[in-house]
């Protein structure tokens, strides 16, 4: 912390952010405000990436007081005007590995640096799912958040759990996101944080051919049926089809058969919503057990 400034955090771009006093008007991308919420601070705004639309994806928003924080929007519409509308005092931004603010032209990124603080947590592949969520702890913290009360007993109840149900032989378990009649994005286990955790669980991940794509493998649904999932983690970003609105006739039998448990790719990284996420989890392989 340097003299005059009361408030300073250093981000993981290995920038030290720095402010006169402590922010209280937080402009957060989605993900992070909703985690920043988690920990009991509001953002006054909001912004999405390229993938939402005029209204904020449920997915993504948690338990975010939609009436009381202002979406900004998200992709052509998030112009420098737009971002400052609410008069923000801190930016907090998500990186995947390379410092640059996701969800922002970067081109927009650098003015609105020049203008207000820009905080960045890296939620790559490269971190670990303890480490994003410590990060965000550490940056609410300095905000005047703390930890929900009980949720850390949750979220080792939760991991608790989920590693009995996968000792006692749970099925294998596909990650996947559709994309079309046609086609499906299978994730590949290893690139995800949150995914590596249900490994770490005990959790029996299917991984798809290796081939094109380094997070995701674009495969047909025949070749996704052919992976022989008990439990399929569906992406429910708005973006992505429903998966019980897939009709493809080389999925049907698997998918009438599947259990399937709603997953973000964008995790909250807060132990409640971590917690929430392994009980559904847990309970999709206890109740494919009984079948």
């Amino acid at each position: 912390m340097t003299e005059g400034s009361a408030w300073s955090f250093a981000d993981d771009r290995g920038r030290l952010v720095e402010a006169e006093r402590r922010p209280s008007r937080v402009l957060a991308y989605v993900q992070a405000g909703a985690t920043l919420w988690d920990h009991g601070v509001r953002p006054e705004g909001i912004f999405g990436s390229g993938h939402d639309g005029a209204e904020p994806d449920r997915a993504k928003t948690g338990t975010l007081p939609l009436d009381a924080v202002d979406y900004r929007g998200a992709g052509d519409d998030l112009g420098l005007d737009t971002l400052l509308r609410g008069g923000p005092d801190l930016v907090v931004a998500v990186s995947y590995g390379h410092g640059q603010l996701y969800g922002l032209d970067p081109d927009t990124a650098k003015h609105l640096e020049e203008r207000v603080p820009v905080v960045v947590i890296d939620v790559g592949q490269a971190r670990t799912l303890d480490r994003v969520a410590d990060r965000f702890a550490e940056l609410a913290g300095s905000l005047g958040g703390a930890p929900a009360p009980g949720a850390a007993d949750d979220l080792r109840a939760a991991r608790g759990r989920l590693r009995a149900a996968a000792r006692a032989g749970g099925p294998r378990v596909v990650a996947l996101s559709p994309a079309s009649q046609d086609q499906a994005y299978v994730a590949r286990p290893h690139m995800w944080p949150e995914l590596r955790v249900l490994a770490e669980l005990g959790v029996v991940l299917a991984s798809p051919p290796e081939g094109a794509g380094v997070n995701w493998a674009t495969v047909g649904w025949a070749d996704a049926a052919a992976l022989e999932p008990g439990v399929v983690l569906a992406d429910v970003r708005s973006h992505a089809i429903p998966l019980d609105e897939i009709a493809a006739p080389d999925w049907g039998p698997t998918g009438r058969r599947v259990r399937t448990v709603p997953w973000n790719p964008e995790p909250l990284c807060s132990p409640q919503a971590h917690a929430r996420f392994l009980g559904l989890v847990a309970q999709a392989l206890e109740g494919a057990a009984g079948d």
